[in-house]
C-alpha cells in the first residue's frame, strides 16, 4: 500500500470534499535500466525509444494520491460486495467508442465514480482521468442461473462513458464509492475494470488474462467454472462477463485480498509488470484476451507478452499467436498454466461478442496430460492443439505448487549482467502454477528448471524454455504465474503465497532477465 496521505470519503456534506485532490508534482520517468531490489524509482525516457512514445508522455502527468479501495465489505458468501458493485459492458474499448458502467447499491445509496488509469506515474500507480456523478443508486437484480448455471446480469447502465481521444491505452479502474445519507453511516467502495485499447504500431503488446479472471470469478457466490455440482474440472459451467468481479480469492492460500473487489486478477498478478514496463519507459499497449481472435493487433508489435495466470484461451487466440510467431513477432510468456483450457467465446444474450465462455476441453492434443483430463473430467466438446509447440513447455499434472526458480544455463544471453551461476535460485518465484515437459522444438533450450512442491511436499518438475522463431525472433517461457512478482511491488499490490512457498518481491535478477529479453525483442542494445 502507498504511504501517501489518504483523504476522507466522498460525502454529501459540503465541508467534506466529494473527491480527493490530485497529488502535485512528479519526478521524471523511467531511466535507462538500473536494476534494484525495490523495483526502481529512477526516472527518464528509456534509451533508443525510436520516436514518440505515448507511455513516456502519459507517465509525465501527475499521479493520484488516492486511487485504491479503502473501505470494502463482502457479504456472507465472501465473494461479492452488495453494498456497491458493478461491471462494464465491454472488456476493452477504443478512444471515441462508448462503454456502459452498470452499478448496483443495496441498500440504495447515491454513489460517485472516479476513473483511473493504472501505470507508474512517479510511483503513485495511477492517474485520475475523470469524475462521474453523483448518481442515484438502486439495487439491481441478481440473475437466476441459466444454461450451465450462467449468471448473466442485465442491469441498467448507471453511466455511459465516451472514451476521449487522449486516453492512452491501458488498464483502467473505475472506483465506485457510496455517498452516505448521514454522518454516522460509513461509505463503501469497489472497482469496475476495463481496458482502453488502440490500433497503433507499438513495441510491446501486453495481453491481460481476463478470461482467466472471469473463469475463477465466483460472483454472486459459487458460480465460477470450478464450482458446478457435477465437478470443478468439467465442461458443465458457463460464465459471463456481464457480472461484477468478486473479491480475488481463488483460493485463500494464494490471494485473499478484499481490496481487489471488482478488479479481477489484475492487481496481484499483472499490475507489477505493467507498472515496471511504464516505469522504464517501454512503449507498451494493452489488450484483452478477447482482442486476440485474429493476429492483426499483434502483427503491429515487436513483442507479445502473456502475463500472470493466462489459463483460458479460445482456439482462435492460439492460432493468432501462432501466426504472430511465424511472422516474426517475439513471444514472452511471463505466465504459468498458460493455454491449459480451451475457452470457446460466444456472444451475450443481446449479441455483444465474446462475453460468454465455458471450459471446452484441454489443450495438449494427444499428450498424456490432455488424455488424463479427458478421461477424468470429460467428455469435452473441444480438443485443443499441443500448447507446448507454441509455449516451448507444457502444462503438467499436477500443475500447481511452489518452489525456487533455478538457473541451469547461466551462459545464455538472457542472463547477461545478472552474475548468476548454475544452480542459483530465485526464492519462491515458481508458483502457484507452471509448465514442464519441454517440447521437441529445434533449437529449444532449457534455461531454468527444478522442482515445485505440491502441498509443500510432493515433487513436480518444471522447466523454463526459450527457442528460436522462424524469422530471427524468439519464444520465451518463464514457466510461472509469479514472474511479475520479481519486477515490482506497486501500490495496491499484495504478494501471493502458495503451497507453503512465496515469492520475495522485486529481484535484481528477474528485472535484468526481463530487460534483456525485451531489449533483444526490440532490437536494442542491452
Amino acid at each position: 500500500m502507498t504511504d501517501l496521505p489518504q483523504p476522507g470519503p466522498p460525502n454529501a456534506l459540503p465541508r467534506r470534499p466529494f473527491l480527493s485532490r490530485l497529488a502535485a508534482g512528479l519526478g521524471a520517468l523511467a531511466m535507462p535500466y538500473r536494476p534494484n531490489s525495490r523495483g526502481g524509482a529512477e526516472a527518464a525516457a528509456a534509451p533508443d525509444a525510436g520516436g514518440p512514445n505515448p507511455i513516456v508522455e502519459e507517465n509525465r502527468k501527475p499521479g493520484a494520491s488516492d486511487w485504491q479501495l479503502t473501505r470494502v465489505r463482502a457479504d456472507a458468501s465472501g465473494y461479492r460486495s452488495t453494498w456497491i458493485e458493478g461491471y462494464a459492458s465491454k472488456q476493452s474499448v477504443r478512444a471515441g467508442e462508448t462503454i456502459d458502467l452498470m452499478v448496483s447499491t443495496d441498500p440504495p445509496r447515491r454513489f460517485a465514480i472516479e476513473v483511473f488509469r493504472t501505470g507508474y506515474y512517479g510511483g503513485r500507480g495511477a492517474r485520475l482521468m475523470t469524475k462521474l456523478g453523483p448518481f442515484p443508486g438502486k439495487a439491481q437484480p441478481t440473475p437466476k442461473p441459466g444454461v450451465k448455471d450462467i449468471h448473466e446480469c442485465r442491469w441498467e447502465p448507471a453511466a455511459t462513458l465516451t472514451i476521449p481521444a487522449d486516453w492512452t491505452s491501458g488498464v483502467y479502474l473505475a472506483r465506485l464509492t457510496t455517498i452516505p445519507d448521514r454522518e454516522a453511516e460509513p461509505y463503501w467502495q469497489s472497482y469496475i475494470i476495463f481496458l482502453v485499447k488502440d490500433d497503433r504500431p507499438a513495441d510491446i503488446l501486453f495481453q491481460c488474462s481476463d478470461n482467466t479472471w472471469q473463469a475463477y470469478n465466483r460472483w454472486p457466490s459459487h458460480y465460477s467454472v470450478y464450482s458446478h455440482p457435477k465437478g470443478g474440472q468439467g465442461p458443465w459451467a458457463q460464465v459471463s462477463f456481464d457480472r461484477p468481479y468478486g473479491r480475488e480469492a481463488q483460493y485463500d492460500a494464494i490471494v485473499n485480498d478484499p481490496l481487489t473487489v471488482g478488479a479481477g486478477e489484475f492487481l496481484p498478478f499483472e499490475f507489477p509488470l505493467a507498472y515496471w514496463l511504464e516505469q522504464h519507459g517501454y512503449d507498451v499497449t494493452y489488450c484483452s484476451n478477447s482482442d486476440m481472435m485474429t493476429p492483426d493487433r499483434g502483427l503491429k508489435c515487436k513483442a507479445f507478452v502473456s502475463v500472470g495466470h493466462d489459463e483460458y484461451w479460445d482456439i482462435r487466440m492460439f492460432r493468432s499467436v501462432e501466426a504472430m510467431r511465424d511472422a516474426g513477432v517475439n513471444l514472452l510468456f511471463l505466465s504459468g498454466n498458460t493455454m491449459c483450457w480451451v475457452a470457446p467465446m460466444t456472444p451475450s444474450s443481446d449479441g455483444r461478442p465474446n462475453r460468454v465462455f465455458f471450459r471446452g476441453g484441454p489443450y495438449g492434443a494427444e499428450n498424456d496430460y490432455a488424455r488424463g483430463r479427458q478421461k477424468d473430467h470429460g467428455p469435452f466438446p473441444e480438443h485443443g492443439p499441443d500448447e507446448g509447440l507454441l509455449l516451448g513447455a507444457r502444462n503438467v499434472e499436477p500443475v500447481n505448487g511452489g518452489g525456487d526458480w533455478i538457473v541451469v544455463k547461466p551462459d545464455h544471453w538472457i542472463f547477461e549482467g545478472t552474475g548468476v551461476k548454475k544452480g542459483d535460485r530465485i526464492p519462491g518465484l515458481i508458483g502457484w502454477e507452471y509448465h514442464g515437459d519441454p517440447a521437441a522444438i529445434p533449437g529449444l533450450e532449457v534455461v531454468a528448471a527444478g522442482t515445485a512442491w505440491v502441498g509443500g511436499e510432493t515433487p513436480q518438475k518444471w522447466a523454463a524454455t526459450i527457442y528460436p522463431g522462424p524469422k530471427g525472433n524468439f519464444v520465451f517461457n518463464a514457466s510461472t504465474i509469479f514472474w511479475s512478482q520479481g519486477l515490482s511491488s506497486p501500490p495496491g499490490h499484495t504478494l501471493p503465497w502458495s503451497h507453503w512457498s512465496r515469492p520475495h518481491g522485486p529481484d535484481d535478477r528477474v528485472q535484468r532477465i526481463t530487460h534483456n529479453l525485451l531489449h533483444r525483442a526490440l532490437g536494442r542494445r542491452a
